[in-house]
């Protein structure tokens, strides 16, 4: 949206920079599947709202990582210990 609104200034596309960063930082991307969608739907005692968090929140779960955010709810949803979080 930066980008897009004249904000900041790139010489690259934004789908070029996103690949080259992935590839920079040997990151792998993570499908988001029907059963992570649903997950979402039905997440215990959910406190997010946001219903791109709580597919964050779910593929999380289904693929055991940590979240590492400063959002509030989602790190007191980890401190609940429904998901593993780590505060930046």
């Amino acid at each position: 949206m930066l980008l897009a609104r004249g904000r900041i200034r790139e010489t690259k596309s934004a789908e070029r920079w996103y690949d080259d960063f992935k590839r920079e930082a040997q990151i792998e991307e993570q499908p988001v599947t029907a059963n992570i969608f649903i997950a979402s739907c039905s997440l215990p005692q959910l406190l997010h709202r946001d219903p791109i968090d709580r597919i964050l929140i779910a593929t999380a779960r289904e693929q055991d990582l940590t979240i590492i955010t400063r959002d509030r709810a989602i790190l007191s949803y980890g401190a609940a210990g429904h998901v593993r979080t780590l505060a930046c």
